[in-house]
């Protein structure tokens, strides 16, 4: 497994740290390091990658408003020398808050958080070509076949998640990010800080909500351009 990361910081010191840090770790690959949030935004729009090392403050566009401006964000670790943004940063699925100046064995222990989470996500993922699915866990013993073809949505309750589906409601503990990056992203688009839709569930748009089985969803803000355009790129 070959775990591209991004590195995002407005300290040359600290880029370098962490740069170091990961060139003693096997199949972690830095695919590119950013001095500013901007930048990293705009390579993001054409690039994928697994992990993202964030700083906080930087100018023009801090860290929190970096995350939020992201559809289906990967893996993040925020790197900051202030632990003011730690709550703020757990409310928006970030994976691990490291303090300024990192510990090697410190930064050991997000490196295994991601390795974990990584290997999760994959085996949940499963399927045929012609009919995918993936298997979700609803109790501590019952892991469920749910066909990606059935999922209506998916709801974020803080900690839990509600998936909606043809033959059912299941709550599981995950984030929305998680689940959604492990959807098919030409099938499946995030609406809302809350809410992740299949497309082709959507029966009807109107102002900034859309319509699947009688239920309105509202669009966030931030998401209505995007999901407008992949919305009518998808019609006829």
């Amino acid at each position: 497994m070959n775990v591209k990361c991004l590195i995002i910081d407005d300290e040359p010191l600290a880029i370098k740290v962490i740069k170091n840090y990961l060139d003693q770790i096997d199949d972690f690959e830095i695919t590119e390091t950013f001095n500013n949030a901007v930048d990293g935004l705009n390579y993001l729009k054409n690039q994928n990658v697994d992990v993202i090392f964030l700083d906080i403050n930087m100018p023009v566009l801090d860290g929190i408003n970096f995350i939020k401006s992201l559809e289906n964000p990967p893996l993040i670790i925020v790197t900051s020398a202030y632990d003011e943004f730690a709550l703020e940063t757990y409310e928006l699925d970030v994976l691990d808050y490291l303090i300024k100046p990192i510990e090697f064995p410190r930064f050991m222990k997000s490196i295994n958080k991601i390795n974990r989470r990584l290997e999760n996500n994959k085996k949940l993922y499963e399927g045929t070509k012609d009919r995918p699915y993936i298997f979700i866990k609803i109790d501590k013993k019952k892991m469920k076949k749910i066909f990606l073809d059935e999922i209506l949505t998916a709801e974020s309750l803080k900690d839990y998640l509600k998936i909606s589906t043809l033959s059912g409601k299941f709550i599981i503990h995950s984030t929305l990010s998680d689940f959604t990056n492990l959807l098919p992203s030409n099938e499946f688009i995030r609406i809302h800080r809350s809410y992740t839709v299949a497309i082709n569930k959507i029966d009807a748009v109107e102002g900034n909500s859309v319509e699947i089985e009688g239920l309105r969803y509202v669009i966030g803000r931030s998401y209505i351009d995007e999901v407008k355009q992949k919305i009518l790129n998808s019609s006829i």
